[in-house]
């Protein structure tokens, strides 16, 4: 980010998200070492990241995926970029996971993520992929940029939400009828959701369902 009065750099001023007070602390000093970046606040939980957005309103949220009790990463992503003040800019959200599967990269852009990048990165490539971000420009690890395209070359069959909550719930083994219990809805309509998913999956049967989904890394 510059200033456009006099081109002199700016620092993005950035909001950790992650539930370790001792990754928070690492990031705290490794960023600390970076003239044109500043770490305004730190957050250990999602509800924390959103009210302390609303109040530091920092130019990116360097979020990570699994936080604990409460809500998630991408939950917590997608609240931030829908909560938006009157006449403000959402954050840009940019991802800092050690998980790499194509549900949670899908899930994580899907809810707005503007980045997605993976912890075992380097220094320079995290500095860089802050300011991609805070330019509103993607940033994505090498890898994560790999299972991108190879998405977009052959796209995974396109599930609901509550099917792949289903789905996970198969995974598990459990019958229909626990599985409707547990997300508290009919057996006739987990059944439904059952043939829509065998259909997209091109299998008939709950074990094909199962193997398919982690052959093509459908379940996180």
């Amino acid at each position: 980010m510059t200033n456009p009065t006099n081109s002199t750099p700016t620092r993005v001023r950035i909001l950790l998200c992650d539930d370790h007070a001792v990754v928070r602390a690492g990031l705290l000093a490794l960023l600390g070492s970076a003239p044109d970046i500043e770490v305004i606040g730190e957050a250990g939980s999602g509800e924390e990241a959103i009210a302390m957005t609303r109040k530091l309103r920092p130019d990116v949220v360097l979020m990570d995926l699994q936080l604990g009790p409460g809500i998630d990463g991408v939950e917590t992503t997608r609240r931030l970029v829908a909560d938006r003040a009157p006449g403000a800019t959402a954050p840009h959200v940019l991802v800092l996971t050690t998980y790499d599967t194509d549900a949670d990269i899908t899930r994580a852009i899907e809810a707005g993520a503007t980045g997605y990048l993976l912890k075992a990165e380097g220094p320079e490539e995290l500095f860089a992929a802050i300011h991609a971000a805070a330019g509103g420009r993607t940033a994505l690890s090498g890898p994560v940029a790999g299972r991108v395209m190879a998405q977009l070359r052959s796209p995974a069959p396109a599930l609901t939400a509550r099917e792949r909550d289903i789905l996970g719930q198969l995974s598990q083994g459990l019958p229909n009828r626990e599985i409707a219990r547990a997300l508290f809805i009919s057996e006739a309509t987990v059944k439904t959701h059952l043939r829509r998913i065998y259909d997209k999956l091109g299998v008939d049967t709950r074990a094909g369902a199962v193997a398919a989904a982690n052959t093509r890394r459908l379940l996180g």
